[in-house]
């Protein structure tokens, strides 16, 4: 099951199925913290209120991560 990033539980780990960016360079910048398709991603921590996600990519990279650049990431749930 396909869904965004942001619609990820917290704990929950899942595998990058999609990326994609309104932002020039964003995908750039994306992909040299290590989220690339096939990656694995676990949401640690949500903010209220919409605010930013704490993400764990691969095995030891964690980033601090606006909700609207998560939605363009796009992930493949497995259960």
């Amino acid at each position: 099951m396909n869904v965004k990033l942001s619609a990820l539980k917290p704990g929950k780990t899942a595998t990058i199925a999609s990326m994609d960016a309104d932002e020039p360079g964003l995908l750039r910048r994306l992909e040299a913290m290590g989220f690339k398709i096939g990656q694995q991603v676990k949401v640690l921590r949500k903010a209220w209120l919409n605010g930013p996600l704490h993400v764990r990519v691969g095995l030891t990279t964690e980033v601090a991560m606006r909700r609207h650049e998560a939605d363009g990431i796009i992930v493949n749930v497995q259960d």
